[in-house]
């Protein structure tokens, strides 16, 4: 009653023993696929944690110096101003990771939250009356009278162009992941189970348990049993190719680095404009808004103090060495992997499962 190892001679298997075979060649199939993709994995994990946390540390550097600007150049503003400083680097760290917002709705926001601040506490900083109806009027005018003139929009730009190389290398190494974890379950036909028994077990029948498969005959059977996996060749040849050219993209120059470690600059030239503005900007407001209640005898001109650009490089330039040695042994290590998909019959059928130096092995029918 056997279905897969027929034989002419006797045999010392049963129809339970076949089935007892497929439930092993499916697992030792999945586990051997894991074997493989397990380095490669590997590889795409670490550097994805690599990279999160060589930004991770850059975009914390650079909350921390925006911080200081408010605490030390606009201290009357800076508790309140806390808030949309940390929304602003939190949104920057969501778009990198891949979440539905972008680089303009983040920067803008920030400016929306910035402006009743810097109204009401450098160029009117007699205002006691904020309420939340004017504050909420002060935010909606910013959009029309653009306090901040055009830094917030060098600042869109400038973090939109150097951050989205970073956001594609973040999605398309989950795509890696995805697609090997994908591929180490892949279901077995029922035709492929039976040619793995026929070429694995099916000798063990017959009590030769020493003897296994010739190198052809175990790469026709891998070969019919992955074609569905190795289809993805082309495909997976043009992924490390992005790959290549997004890392390409980050290290061709300091750009993610420098718009980060920019950001505080953009931000104090941008309350600079509006104070400087300061008079224009309050009859604007006075139309819309119409008037809050004041105290007398403060003048909004002592708060002005421009910042001097401190220099603290080290860091940056210690992360950024850092992300590009890690990028480039990426990068050279899965350009090794391009033929990954193509080459996985050739892999399986290596090392113990099949016979090399010997003059006799297991042809699926006998021994020849």
């Amino acid at each position: 009653d056997l279905q897969i190892c027929q034989h002419r001679a006797p045999t010392c298997c049963t129809k339970k023993m076949e089935e007892s075979y497929q439930a092993a060649v499916r697992r030792e199939r999945t586990q051997s696929i894991q074997a493989l993709n397990f380095e490669l994995k590997y590889m795409i994990v670490g550097h994805i944690t690599a990279f999160q946390e060589a930004f991770e540390s850059l975009l914390r550097f650079a909350e921390n110096r925006t911080s200081s600007l408010f605490e030390t150049a606009y201290r009357p503003m800076a508790k309140e101003a806390a808030e949309p400083v940390k929304e602003l680097f939190t949104d920057i760290s969501l778009y990198i990771l891949g979440a539905e917002t972008t680089v303009e709705s983040a920067v803008l926001r920030f400016f929306d939250s910035l402006f009743p601040l810097v109204y009401s506490r450098l160029i009117n900083p007699g205002i006691t009356d904020l309420s939340e109806d004017y504050t909420e009027c002060l935010r909606l005018t910013r959009q029309d009278i653009n306090p901040f003139g055009h830094y917030s929009k060098n600042m869109v730009t400038e973090l939109s162009k150097s951050l989205w190389a970073s956001r594609m290398l973040s999605q398309a190494l989950s795509l890696g992941i995805e697609v090997i974890n994908t591929t180490e379950h892949a279901a077995l036909t029922k035709e492929c189970s039976r040619a793995l028994v026929k070429m694995q077990y099916c000798p063990h029948c017959q009590g030769l348990t020493l003897i296994r498969p010739c190198v052809g005959y175990c790469l026709n059977v891998m070969r019919g049993c992955l074609a569905s996996v190795s289809e993805l060749d082309a495909q997976w040849r043009e992924f490390i190719a992005t790959l290549e050219y997004l890392t390409n993209e980050m290290a061709a120059s300091h750009e993610l680095e420098i718009a980060l470690a920019g950001i505080w600059n953009s931000i104090n030239e941008a309350i600079l404009h509006a104070q400087l503005n300061g008079p224009q900007l309050s009859a604007t407001v006075d139309k819309v808004c119409g008037q809050p209640k004041q105290q007398e005898g403060n003048l909004s001109s002592a708060n002005i103090v421009p910042v001097k650009e401190v220099t603290e490089t080290q860091t940056f330039v210690m992360a950024h060495t850092s992300l590009n040695n890690k990028r480039r042994e990426f990068i050279n290590y899965m350009k090794r992997s391009r033929t990954f998909y193509a080459s996985i019959a050739e892999r399986l059928c290596d090392g113990d499962l099949v016979m090399r130096d010997s003059s006799t092995c297991w042809n699926g029918e006998d021994v020849v």
